[in-house]
């Protein structure tokens, strides 16, 4: 499956957060990742993320697609991280 993640938590949490989903997911710029991952490699990464943030104060959206082959990416402005280089 291909996932898309956004967060919005306080700063330590953001931190957290930040560290935990770049060892899972391609970093995309502020507080975005995605990437294809198995559904046991998403369910790890949902573990994860329940346990970092406080869910009364933080924020965590999640996309999920069956492939990539069915969206479509556009950018407006600069790219904050190249994924061209990325297989």
């Amino acid at each position: 499956m291909y996932v898309i993640i956004i967060y919005d938590a306080a700063p330590k949490r953001g931190v957290k957060l930040l560290k935990f989903l770049r060892k899972h997911l391609l970093w995309i710029q502020n507080s975005v990742f995605e990437g294809q991952v198995t559904e046991a490699q998403f369910k790890i990464i949902i573990t994860g993320i329940k346990e970092i943030i406080n869910k009364d104060k933080d924020s965590v959206i999640y996309y999920t697609f069956d492939s990539r082959n069915y969206t479509t990416r556009g950018i407006l402005g600069i790219e904050k991280n190249d994924t061209s280089s990325f297989i």
